[in-house]
């Protein structure tokens, strides 16, 4: 099928190697990382800050954003991947 399968992971330690072991083990195209230990990032905030990770092993770290610029981070890199 021509579908693209991203994953979120919220983790608290170690959490590149966690999150590229969610992307493999539910064999993920894309897996977006939040760490609870970055300030100004997480749910009781209106900014987060992410990495996203792909299963070629690319990785992408975005600065503390708006969720909303955080959204459009996440859409713009997983469209420009596939072109």
């Amino acid at each position: 099928t021509n579908q693209i399968l991203v994953g979120f992971a919220l983790e608290t330690n170690d959490e590149i190697n966690h999150a590229k072991q969610k992307l493999h083990k539910k064999n993920l195209d894309f897996i977006v990382l939040n760490s609870l230990n970055d300030s100004g990032a997480g749910f009781q905030h209106d900014t987060n800050k992410v990495t996203i990770l792909d299963k070629t092993g690319n990785q992408i770290s975005f600065p503390l954003k708006s969720k909303k610029e955080v959204a459009s981070d996440i859409i713009n890199y997983i469209i420009s991947s596939q072109q």
